[in-house]
């Protein structure tokens, strides 16, 4: 998942269960016992609060295994370990072997940063069931996230007026109507989550992981981490390389890139991704419907784009599709293959004056539910981003960035090079240029890149396995479309990704699947 502001969704009004989420989230009292000592109460796990997406609770895996949940209390301010704690929310699903071949728990991360993963491993459980054999299935709401002492800014329907904002400024009367929304926006997290705020950066998740681990009974941690769960994990090992035990990265984010640079990266992929969405399409037996050539394809959608700034069409009543709402549609659409179809039919719709398709793709891409609220995954994205990238940029440097950001992709450069501005006016000081992942002394990380990532772009997997330091990172190669490559289904990159975190086999650094 990408941020919002670079492609990647708390709310004032609170249904019954996220108000009981809060309440549980964040406690006023201190502790002066040993976190570590905790005893987990796992329990049938409840229907996903409105701040992690809302729906029903987690059905049983086809086996039968019911998902189980829990609350671990970890320290508010780690700089502070006595004193206030928050809740963060665990789910699980014990392993499915013997106990006698039982490794441990492997703990998930799925990106954002602001993604749930209490509601995102049900999701995907299936996938790895071969992992589940030694392993029980663990995954978390990150501090900030879902249950976890959500972060909250506005309110659903100050969301849906935010999400129509014009996100790409034509003149100076544009921009200031943009730094003005995002002023507001900011205002509203500071104002609603004053207290959680300072406290939800990637170095604080990656302590509540070595706790987590603790308090799982594991001597080393077990760890699967995907898109920003790449960074995350490398955090980790930097700051306690002795306790990785087997670690996979799957969607590298790049370690080495201040946030401008992830943003032209992140044009420059999902202008990739576009282009080979357009071949597709073009190169098949039957017609396709949006376009007569790949170049045909790009120039209908670069049309459609801009006369939606101008006149947006119908969407998903009342609200109407934007050149913004359309952009974000498109690129939700690009993040993975299986997605590509959506995004034909949309596009046809769309050119009919009909934007529902692509509206539901940017509703998914913002958290927003069919009944109109919203998760949390906007406010915990840009706070955690916020809080960790220290660059903050002004509307005089994007526009001396937007020729370059245009030229890595015409459709994404404007919208991700003002995206830049979303942390100019954040309450909380940004931590750094870029995060420190060197681990020496760490066991060997499985590093796996896909040339078509569009979210993640290939180039950084190999400046992670160098961050990472000598003897630590082990690069996988994946030629394949979308972002990640364990949960493409790819044979060849699960059979390498199952053998290593089952069996312990480093595979051969260069290894290729396709």
């Amino acid at each position: 998942m990408a941020n919002p502001s670079r492609l990647r969704a708390a709310a004032l009004t609170t249904s019954a269960a996220l108000l009981a989420a809060l309440l549980a989230g964040c406690s006023s009292g201190s502790t002066d016992g040993d976190l570590t000592a905790q005893k987990l109460d796992w329990k049938d796990c409840p229907a996903p609060s409105e701040a992690e997406g809302g729906g029903t609770a987690p059905s049983p895996l086809p086996n039968g295994t019911k998902w189980q949940c829990a609350t671990m209390k970890a320290p508010l301010d780690w700089g502070k370990p006595k004193g206030d704690t928050i809740g963060i929310a665990l789910i699980r699903a014990k392993a499915s072997g013997p106990a006698s071949r039982r490794i441990g728990s492997l703990v998930f991360n799925f990106g954002g940063p602001g993604g749930s993963g209490v509601t995102t491993l049900p999701a995907f459980g299936d996938d790895y069931t071969a992992l589940r054999t030694r392993y029980d299935l663990v995954s978390f709401d990150p501090r900030g996230v879902g249950r976890s002492a959500p972060v909250e800014c506005e309110n659903d329907a100050q969301l849906d007026e935010f999400f129509q904002q014009d996100a790409t400024p034509d003149d100076s009367a544009e921009q200031t109507q943009l730094l003005d929304r995002t002023k507001q926006f900011n205002n509203a997290c500071e104002k609603n989550s004053k207290k959680v705020l300072p406290h939800v950066r990637t170095t604080d998740a990656a302590r509540d992981m070595d706790l987590m681990r603790q308090v799982l009974g594991d001597d080393k941690l077990y760890y699967f981490g995907i898109s920003y769960g790449t960074e995350l994990g490398g955090v980790y090992a930097h700051l306690f390389p002795k306790h990785v035990g087997r670690a996979v990265f799957d969607a590298v984010v790049d370690p080495t890139q201040n946030p401008e640079q992830s943003a032209l990266g992140q044009a420059k992929g999902f202008q990739l991704a576009l282009d080979n969405f357009a071949e597709d399409c073009t190169s098949k037996t039957t017609e396709c419907p949006i376009g007569d050539t790949p170049q045909d394809v790009k120039d209908r959608i670069a049309t459609l784009l801009k006369d939606l700034e101008k006149k947006p069409i119908p969407g998903i009543f009342p609200r109407r599709l934007t050149q913004t709402a359309a952009t974000n549609g498109i690129a939700q659409a690009l993040y993975s293959k299986d997605f590509w179809e959506y995004l034909t039919e949309g596009l046809e719709q769309a050119y009919d004056n009909d934007g529902k398709i692509l509206m539901l793709l940017s509703d998914s891409m913002n958290g927003r539910s069919e009944n109109g609220e919203y998760s949390n995954i906007t406010a915990a994205n840009i706070a955690i981003n916020c809080s960790d990238e220290k660059p903050r940029y002004t509307t005089d440097f994007v526009q001396q960035r937007v020729p370059e950001f245009r030229a890595a992709s015409p459709l994404f450069g404007d919208y991700l090079a003002w995206g830049m501005v979303s942390c100019t006016d954040w309450a909380v000081p940004g931590a750094a240029d870029h995060p420190d992942v060197s681990a020496p002394g760490s066991a060997p990380i499985l590093v796996v890149g896909n040339t078509g990532d569009p979210a993640t772009p290939y180039a950084g997997a190999r400046r992670m396995v160098d961050a990472l330091g000598k003897g630590v990172g082990v690069e996988l190669t994946y030629k394949g479309q979308g972002h990640g490559a364990y949960d493409s289904k790819n044979k060849c990159v699960q059979a390498v990704v199952n053998t290593y975190l089952l069996d312990g086999r480093v595979p051969k650094a260069g290894t290729v699947c396709s």
